[in-house]
């Protein structure tokens, strides 16, 4: 069993996996190093990460998910919670509560300030999940499958947009 505590002191930032990596436009609004520590806690109902996000930037679009709820927790910096229409001031010790919802819960962190922003997220790890991004009318579906023959997790990703949608007995 995983030992249950981890000081963030000795948690490492990486840069985000390369399916989340931005390019291209998207690189210039879009940047963060992310530690998945959940794993290393032995979590297994939440899913854990510190991000850090640098001056100007977001780790990500604006996006609601329809499952799972998300907490942040501020650690250094400030910057900007947008949800739905509103934005809101945050800073070191605020606690954003983000729960599952339609567009109106549509959320995104922005480092607004002169400093590199990091937060704690926690969120619950329901699958499979629906997440919609408002801004650029794309969803997007997740699931966690059961791991394959050599044992290693797998996951099913598919991002898309409702108007591409194919006829269900299309090819069939």
């Amino acid at each position: 069993m995983a030992k249950p505590i981890i000081n963030i002191a000795d948690v490492v930032l990486e840069p985000r996996p390369p399916i989340f990596a931005p390019s291209g436009a998207a690189a210039e609004r879009f940047e963060a190093k992310m530690a998945f520590i959940g794993p290393y806690i032995g979590a297994q109902r939440l899913g854990y990460n510190i991000t850090a996000v640098p001056p100007g930037k977001s780790a990500f679009p604006s996006h609601n998910h329809h499952a799972n709820e998300e907490m942040f927790f501020v650690l250094q910096g400030s910057g900007e919670l947008h949800v739905g229409d509103n934005a809101y001031p945050i800073r070191v010790g605020d606690v954003i509560a983000c729960p599952a919802g339609g567009k109106e819960t549509a959320h995104q962190i922005i480092n607004t300030g002169a400093e590199e922003l990091r937060y704690l997220a926690v969120s619950t790890k329901l699958s499979p999940e629906l997440v919609e991004y408002p801004n650029s009318g794309k969803f997007g579906v997740l699931a966690e499958l059961p791991p394959g023959p050599d044992g290693k997790a797998q996951r099913f990703m598919f991002v898309g947009r409702e108007s591409e949608s194919l006829n269900y007995w299309e090819g069939e």
